[in-house]
């Protein structure tokens, strides 16, 4: 039996986020909420499991705006700080369950976590909160969190792999600029695809709006929603360039999919 997948997008923004330091572009300057952006990271629920994909510069501010005293477990992307460096806020996660929270990551990433954040992997303290008390599973394929179904999906983000995850119908992938044709094999059938667009100029390591849109089109999911958006892109002039079926998400946004693969 299908089981509803809830993801609620905490940041949708770049490294920088948006209003960016320094910066008075009309984007920066707007009164339009979906234009505040913080550094990207998701939630995804179900019927009972609360999942945390990454662990965002702000992870403390988004858990306080959604209300998340509680994560069953944490799914790493990659190990760039705009997606780690709110690590050590999963010292809180433990204080409130009193219980170690099982983190899920490729090996190159779970080895940069534990270089970067040594004092979290020493001997333990005789108490929960103190530091971040983590189980580290190293995954390089398909497995399962609590009864749901990962599928790792490798892309190319400039000079590292970084993961997408599918979870039945849905695909969550960030910072991606090469998507393998083994890896959009992994993408097909998807109800919903999430996926990074950065701006519309090329970049050297993030999809461009126009290459994301190629992409949605060999994925050919019903609904996508794009991400880790810069500055140089607003809500609403964005949105009006895209197709029916596609949009830019904000902050806050929730999206409901079946984590059931459709067969065939």
């Amino acid at each position: 039996m299908a089981r509803p997948v809830e993801l609620t997008f905490l940041g949708t923004g770049t490294s920088n986020g948006i209003p960016v330091i320094g910066c008075s572009c009309a984007v920066c300057r707007s009164t339009d909420p979906r234009d505040k952006r913080l550094r990207s990271s998701a939630l995804l629920r179900t019927a009972d499991q609360t999942i945390l994909i990454d662990t965002s510069p702000e992870l403390r501010l988004q858990a306080l705006a959604h209300n998340i005293s509680s994560v069953d477990a944490v799914l790493y992307t990659h190990a760039h700080a705009d997606h780690m460096a709110g690590f050590d806020d999963l010292r809180s996660f433990n204080y409130v369950s009193q219980a170690r929270i099982p983190v899920y990551a490729d090996h190159f990433t779970a080895d940069l976590m534990q270089q970067r954040y040594a004092y979290a992997f020493e001997a333990p303290f005789p108490f929960f909160g103190g530091k971040p008390d983590l189980d580290v599973h190293e995954v390089d394929g398909p497995f399962q969190v609590g009864g749901l179904d990962v599928v790792p999906i490798p892309v190319g983000h400039g000079r590292w792999t970084v993961q997408g995850f599918r979870f039945g119908n849905l695909v969550y992938i960030t910072d991606a600029k090469v998507i393998p044709r083994s890896s959009l094999e992994l993408m097909r059938g998807a109800e919903v695809l999430v996926i990074n667009a950065l701006r519309h100029k090329p970049h050297p390591v993030h999809l461009s709006l126009s290459e994301a849109l190629d992409v949605i089109r060999k994925v050919q999911p019903q609904r996508a929603y794009l991400t880790h958006i810069s500055h140089e892109m607003g809500h609403a002039e964005t949105l009006a360039l895209l197709p029916a079926h596609v949009e830019p998400a904000y902050d806050g946004l929730t999206v409901t999919v079946s984590d059931q693969t459709p067969a065939g």
